[in-house]
């Protein structure tokens, strides 16, 4: 069932919650409204009723308020829940920095809307293979179980900055960041 909840309304609702600081979207139980046309493309385009939302303003205010249930994703305010579609990942990492080498590199991340995230125990990276052709998409969770995909120009830059290290008996070609190693890619897979 697709309801028009008034987007005004989720918007104020949104910047009114988010005074301080980014909204306690994972404290709010609000009843379920309905789905809303909403929809976040694989680059990281907000559309609305199928048209792109040009705000970007707009864009990084309903970015603070969504919500990951399960394999569903939600707008949430204190008053209401609505659904929308992902179709990848909410978010693209845009850009990083590092600093450090090897074992004690730190990798942080820039998305799309204005979000940082530090790659390592609470902001795992991972990549997935797509099964038939191989391509890497590549992924950092950003907050509260929402990851954004890495761009493929960050990824070929932080490809850069792999090493090969052995985890359970296996050697991966992989990535360091906050004390942690990320495998990308088995070792023996490499041309």
């Amino acid at each position: 069932m697709i309801v028009k909840p008034n987007v005004e309304d989720l918007a104020s609702a949104a910047k009114a919650a988010g005074k301080k600081g980014p909204p306690p979207v994972h404290l709010w139980n609000p009843p379920f409204c309905g789905d809303l046309d909403m929809r976040i493309a694989r680059d990281g385009t907000w559309f609305y009723l199928g048209t792109p939302i040009g705000r970007h303003g707009l864009v990084k205010l309903f970015s603070s308020i969504i919500r990951k249930d399960g394999d569903d994703y939600f707008l949430v305010t204190p008053v209401e829940k609505v659904g929308i579609i992902v179709e990848d990942a909410p978010f693209v990492a845009q850009d990083f920095e590092v600093t450090g080498t090897g074992r004690d590199q730190q990798i942080t991340f820039f998305t799309h809307v204005g979000d940082m995230a530090a790659a390592g125990p609470d902001h795992p990276i991972r990549v997935v293979r797509d099964p038939d052709t191989g391509e890497p998409s590549p992924y950092v969770t950003i907050r509260a179980n929402l990851e954004a995909l890495i761009d493929r120009k960050s990824f070929y830059r932080l490809i850069e900055l792999g090493s090969h290290h052995e985890v359970a008996g296996k050697s991966w070609f992989g990535l360091w960041s906050g004390g942690q190693f990320f495998p990308v890619i088995p070792s023996a897979d490499l041309p």
